[in-house]
């Protein structure tokens, strides 16, 4: 196989035209032999196997920096790079699903949020000039979807300024972000794809009229000198030139031979230039070409002849709420949907089939979707904007000063809360709580099973004057975790026996954790402590029975999967402060660091986010409060 052969770009280089189109082959053969097996990205690698080929061919790779926007690209770069070991993809001590730098040299953006590559690729183009690099060169790869995103047009329009830095922007255009690409960007595009180019017609022009006595010559460099109304004309490329920026294409991105003409090309320019390459997500294996929700966008194992799941999926928390908007959406004719080109993947195709009228897709632009909901809640609607947990982070300025300033009844519904795991550090949903405890007047439900998915989304939408929040988990919904009574706003989930009159501990349960928490509340049973658990069910703002009953306890514990600065702890150890509860208070959650791409599981016990070790320490408090604490630790609790 030629694909063993290359340990790193400049192997390519030997090879021969024949010889590159069969590693194309063979490069196609091998992911999905390997991502069918481990889950991962799938559809977008098979459509970029010709351009990675052509680009690392090109470019001089770590010297020169080749950039892929989001990331999800990159197997195809990883195997180029010399990392063809997929067994362990997305897997604790495997390769990551997104470039890392702690893999390679060859790595340089890890961060896989969109519309970020051509902010990188204008700093670091800004820097080879500065320090006089002349022979180091910057290609930046970023899909038509990724293009819908504000921060590439702010980058743009500082990178067609300066007109004489050298910079390559390739437009992988497949008409897709996870599916089809929305909105008047992909309107243009579309017309370039379905025009003949400029460069053909230029190219056949000049062959025809070279041929023709006397007046030929002057002719064609007459039609030349016009370029950019003849472009207009035959290709509506005049956006992008309008910029000051060189454009080559359409060019076929599957064609080897034709990419590297085009980047050799803009190489060469001594400016800005884009190349707008045509790519087919999930090109070469059948069932992602013929998929039309994503192209196989992102899958889980499958079985490769089939393109079916290995195993069925069991009811997820996107698919509570995915039901639950449609119920919505029948019964209040004033709610509408905004998906950020994610409408399969947060939960609201259903919704969208079933009122195409009141679902909107902004493209990835969050902060956009975030300010375009106060404007719909302003004219009468209630908008219900679904997005993944981290991506929020993003419009946190709109939802700060456009939605709650503006006492605007918006709902975001967060998706991929907490520890996700095998997307690695970019993806955990671990900031939301943190970030949202500063925004006045905003209130965040954190459901702890699908009943509580579907009563707290209800009650988020009667809000009419101030910005309501739901968060939940990745992957499958829990059983029915029970309330056995109810303090305040609270749900009980467990109380000591009767004849307790102070308990040790009053457990806080954060969401999905309910279940964990009751499991600690075991341990510490059978160690001989009494807990009582509460599930807040909204953790902003803080429930004002709480303190009163965290004054009855001797010790108050709160756990969530969120980060520990910031987050529901520090507002519930406020309260307390604020109410004069001198209590006790240890916050569990997550350590404030990126974590590395493993199992959800494996990264809660990596970070001590299990029910025996919460037990554990909380065992070792209660005996401190006892004077029963000496320098040994507290003994294990199994």
């Amino acid at each position: 196989m030629l694909l063993t052969r290359i340990k790193g770009p400049r192997d390519l280089d030997r090879l021969s035209q024949e010889e590159l189109d069969q590693l194309a082959a063979e490069i196609r053969s091998f992911l999905v032999d390997a991502v069918s097996k481990t889950g991962g990205h799938l559809g977008p690698n098979l459509g970029v196997v010709e351009l990675t080929i052509a680009l690392h061919r090109v470019f001089d790779s770590p010297k020169d920096k080749v950039l892929f926007d989001t990331g999800h690209q990159a197997y195809v770069h990883k195997l180029l790079t010399g990392r063809q070991d997929f067994a362990g993809l997305r897997s604790k001590g495997g390769l990551s699903g997104y470039p890392s730098r702690a893999e390679s040299e060859h790595d340089v953006i890890e961060n896989s949020h969109a519309s970020t590559v051509l902010g990188w690729a204008d700093g670091i183009a800004k820097a080879n000039e500065v320090l006089g690099r002349e022979d180091h060169h910057v290609a930046a790869v970023i899909g038509d979807g990724a293009l819908t995103g504000g921060m590439a047009w702010e980058a743009l329009n500082n990178i067609a300024a300066a007109k004489d830095r050298p910079l390559v922007i390739v437009v992988n255009d497949n008409e897709r972000s996870y599916g089809p690409t929305i909105g008047g960007l992909a309107n243009h595009l579309a017309t370039l794809r379905t025009t003949d180019g400029y460069e053909r017609f230029l190219a056949r022009g000049k062959e025809i009229l070279e041929r023709t006595p006397v007046v030929g010559k002057p002719l064609f460099e007459t039609l030349h000198g016009a370029k950019k109304g003849l472009k207009d004309f035959i290709a509506p490329q005049g956006m992008f030139e309008d910029l000051g920026l060189k454009y080559i294409g359409p060019i076929d991105g599957h064609d080897i031979e034709a990419l590297e003409s085009a980047l050799q090309r803009a190489k060469r320019f001594s400016g800005p230039v884009i190349v707008h390459c045509l790519t087919q997500k999930g090109r070469g294996y059948t069932h992602a070409e013929q998929d039309e929700a994503d192209r196989f966008h992102g899958i889980g194992p499958i079985h490769p002849d089939t393109g079916l799941p290995v195993s069925a999926d069991a009811a997820s928390w996107t698919s509570v709420f995915a039901d639950e908007m449609v119920r919505l959406g029948k019964e209040r004719k004033d709610i509408v949907a905004i998906t950020a080109a994610m409408l399969q993947p947060v939960g609201l195709k259903k919704f969208a089939d079933a009122y195409p009228d009141r679902i909107f897709d902004v493209g990835i632009a969050e902060q956009h979707g975030a300010t375009s909901a106060a404007g719909l809640a302003t004219g009468g609607a209630h908008p219900v904007f679904a997005v993944y947990a981290t991506f929020l982070n993003r419009a946190f300025d709109q939802v700060l000063m456009d939605v709650a300033l503006h006492k605007c009844g918006v709902t975001f519904v967060l998706d991929r809360a907490g520890v996700t795991g095998t997307d690695g550090a970019s993806h955990n949903g671990m900031w939301d709580m943190s970030i949202l405890q500063v925004v006045p007047g905003l209130r965040l439900a954190a459901p702890r099973d699908a009943e509580q998915l579907r009563a707290q989304l209800n009650e988020a939408v009667q809000v009419k004057d101030a910005p309501t929040v739901v968060r939940f988990s990745k992957g499958v919904v829990g059983p029915a975790v029970p309330a056995v009574g109810r303090v305040g706003g609270m749900d009980v989930l467990r109380a000591p026996a009767p004849e307790v009159t102070r308990p040790d501990v009053l457990l806080v349960s954060v969401g999905a954790l309910a279940p964990m928490c009751l499991e600690i509340a075991d341990l510490l049973d059978k160690q001989g402590i009494s807990t009582t658990v509460v599930d807040p069910r909204w953790v902003k703002p803080v429930d004002e029975a709480l303190a009163p009953l965290a004054d009855r306890h001797r010790v108050v514990v709160t756990v969530e999967d969120n980060s520990r600065a910031g987050g529901v702890g520090s507002a519930v150890a406020q309260a307390l402060r604020d109410a004069g509860v001198d209590v006790p208070l240890r916050d569990f959650g997550i350590p404030q660091r990126f974590l590395d791409h493993a199992s959800r599981k494996e990264v809660m016990a990596e970070i001590g986010l299990t029910a025996p070790d919460i037990a554990r320490q909380v065992t070792g408090l209660v005996a401190r409060l006892d004077g029963r604490y000496d320098s040994e630790p507290a003994a294990a609790v199994d």
